[in-house]
């Protein structure tokens, strides 16, 4: 049986930079992974740029961009090892890359640049990398953990759990992770999908369906009026539902059965800017809606009513009320989301009140979960990317204090 000190089963962005950080601290580590190619989720990310992490991410209130059953756990992990931190490794590996709004920075070249950057990292701490290697069972054993490997049976003092979630099966999501936390019972939070376009059902979508490919920038709200969580974001019309930044981010926030609210246009008084239209001009009211509303929008929208397919100036006060009242307070119920195939994380995973926000070792001595397999997710736009680093290095770090 070959023996480390540390195996992380794995190897996308937390389960690279956790194998990496530890080798280099001095730990004997193998890194495994049951897929022929590693760090899919990096490959793809950012239309293939990897959006690697975000400047505004606050370590002090973890709650601001990141959800769970208890958002505060990551602070500490967060708050040790900072964007600041990982944009440093990236510049010392000459990676070229750019700031979008709002804090999210992506490579400049490719997404491969990255993957490099984390393979070097693990070749600099002498990491043994097996792919592909799958893990058929891991048990207690006299000197800590006995792995069944594809390679053979492997013993180590510490096992760290990086498997991810659920989201894009395609590119090789499995449950493994959660199925291990349950093994050694351990509490898991249902997964779900998040980050994750919505979809809708019926006549109610079919005056929406002939718009699939517009885009336009809203405001999107769900939850109790007093509670509500807000974004300011573009949002996409699709054949089957809504996409786009603004709904993959309030799709973490939603709750089955409940309604969005959409302010079409943003900004825009629209009560006072139809009254001023009525009364200067002659233009058909979708015409007008062009001001403030792409044109194929203001179309779809006027065909819904007789009363807005007439020139704005012999419109009633009541109908242009109406027809603001709808596109700035659109309230809809999706029927359901895309599910794990289009979602980019799983929310939920392994319960936080199992594991330590310091090292991320569970209550099982010696076993670690790291990344997207914990409860812990995060905003779009680098926030996921710099939990995986951020939770790798504390584990890392960790494992080599008990060492």
């Amino acid at each position: 049986m070959q023996r480390f000190d540390a195996v992380v089963i794995g190897a996308g962005a937390a389960g690279l930079f956790c194998a990496g950080v530890a080798g280099q601290l001095g730990l004997k580590v193998l890194l495994v992974d049951h897929s022929e190619r590693i760090a899919e989720k990096i490959r793809i990310s950012g239309g293939g740029r990897c959006n690697f992490t975000n400047r505004d991410l606050d370590p002090r209130a973890p709650h601001k961009h990141f959800l769970g059953d208890n958002p505060n756990f990551c602070r500490s992990a967060l708050s040790r090892y900072t964007a600041a931190d990982f944009l440093g490794l990236v510049q010392r590996h000459g990676i070229a890359f750019h700031e979008k709004h709002k804090g999210q920075l992506f490579g400049d070249r490719s997404s491969e640049d990255f993957i490099r950057m984390l393979l070097a990292e693990c070749d600099a701490g002498g990491v043994t990398r097996w792919q592909p290697c799958r893990v058929a069972a891991v048990r207690q054993g006299a000197e800590g953990y006995e792995l069944d490997t594809d390679q053979g049976p492997v013993g180590a003092k510490r096992v760290v759990v990086a498997t991810g979630g659920l989201s894009i099966p395609k590119i090789g999501a499995s449950d493994f992770g959660y199925r291990l936390a349950r093994q050694f019972g351990l509490r898991v939070v249902e997964p779900r999908p998040a980050l994750v376009p919505m979809t809708f059902e019926g006549e109610d979508w079919s005056p929406y369906a002939q718009l699939a490919g517009l885009a336009l920038p809203v405001r999107i709200a769900t939850g109790a009026k007093k509670s509500a969580v807000a974004f300011d974001e573009d949002l996409l019309f699709t054949h089957r539902g809504l996409s786009g930044p603004a709904v993959l981010q309030i799709s973490s926030y939603w709750q089955p059965g409940t309604p969005v609210r959409i302010d079409l246009a943003p900004g825009a008084d629209l009560p006072a800017e139809l009254q001023r239209a009525k009364a200067r001009s002659r233009k058909l009211i979708a015409n007008e809606l062009a001001a403030w509303v792409p044109s194929r929008l203001a179309d779809a929208w006027a065909q819904r009513d007789a009363g807005w397919q007439r020139p704005v100036n012999e419109a009633s006060d009541k109908a242009l009320g109406a027809l603001a009242l709808g596109l700035s307070h659109w309230e809809l119920v999706p029927s359901g989301t895309e599910g794990y195939r289009k979602a980019e994380v799983t929310a939920g995973g392994v319960d936080t009140r199992e594991l330590s926000s310091q090292t991320l070792e569970s209550r099982q001595p010696g076993l670690y979960f790291i990344g997207e397999v914990v409860d812990v997710t995060g905003w779009l736009g680098g926030y996921n990317f710099q939990w995986a680093w951020a939770s790798a290095w504390a584990c890392a770090q960790g494992m080599a204090a008990a060492h």
